[in-house]
């Protein structure tokens, strides 16, 4: 990946976000009667895949406010989507089950990011419910099919637990986050915030009979010709059986992202 940033106008953008909106929401249509819809408190018996993300960290630059409004934000989305049931054949779509985050329905500025910067928009933040779903989708058998990522990389690594790019962004409504069920049985998604933590599981009707793990292959940060520096990496899922045993490996992510910061950045100034 050589090139360079791109900085589009207003007017772009605006064209832009209206055309490919109208075709989500024709796609939409489209697959209505294939959506998961119905949501129980009563839970599944087995857990699937479970993750839990910090709801504050500090970074360089970001106001607190924004953390505290991005908590107000996923608190919303969650209990749209908590108890949510996806059987055989079903699809998961963030948006359509979120719908249009508004002030109306509650929602308040939170962080966003755009064009290689940040701005306060209203309902940001909830890119961090849809990398927390993704990654846990990554450790079952569900497939994603549809999933975006920042072309930037704006804020440099401050202690990650997971690789680069294994998050799912999402902006509405036309960068979702689409989720198939191609086995037999039924899935359910759990998710909660917590008073420090962001909660999710996947669970199933029936117990697994394999386990899965994602790992990071051909990870580089690029001096490029433009005078910026790239970012690139590969992650693969990894389906052993109960014993151990690897079954299979798939690529399922390649990503590729301008960095917003050098990559020679001593490892504590994420903190500003």
């Amino acid at each position: 990946m050589e090139r360079e940033p791109i900085k589009r106008s207003p007017l772009r953008l605006r064209l832009g976000t209206a055309y490919y909106g109208t075709l989500r929401k024709l796609r939409w249509s489209i697959m209505r009667t294939h959506f998961a819809r119905e949501r129980t408190e009563e839970r599944l018996p087995c857990c699937a895949a479970s993750h839990h993300t910090l709801l504050r960290r500090k970074l360089k630059d970001v106001d607190m406010w924004m953390q505290e409004n991005k908590i107000i934000n996923l608190r919303i989305a969650a209990a749209r989507l908590d108890g949510l049931l996806l059987r055989s054949g079903e699809v998961f779509s963030y948006w359509y089950l979120i719908g249009k985050p508004t002030k109306r329905k509650g929602y308040v500025d939170g962080m966003i990011l755009s064009n290689g910067g940040f701005c306060a928009g209203v309902g940001g933040g909830l890119c961090q419910l849809s990398n927390l779903i993704f990654w846990m989708t990554l450790h079952t058998p569900l497939t994603v099919t549809e999933r975006h990522r920042h072309g930037y990389d704006v804020f440099p690594d401050s202690d990650r637990t997971q690789p680069f790019g294994s998050g799912a962004t999402c902006f509405y409504p036309h960068g979702d986050l689409m989720i198939r069920n191609d086995t037999e049985n039924t899935y359910q998604l759990c998710v909660r915030v917590g008073e420090e933590e962001l909660y999710g599981e996947w669970r199933v009707s029936k117990a697994p009979t394999e386990r899965y793990a994602v790992i990071e292959r051909n990870h580089e940060m690029r001096g490029e010709y433009w005078g910026g520096y790239t970012r690139h990496n590969e992650l693969y899922q990894q389906c052993f059986d109960m014993d151990g045993q690897l079954l299979e490996e798939k690529l399922i992510v390649t990503n590729d992202a301008i960095m917003m910061y050098s990559p020679y950045l001593e490892k504590n100034s994420a903190d500003g």
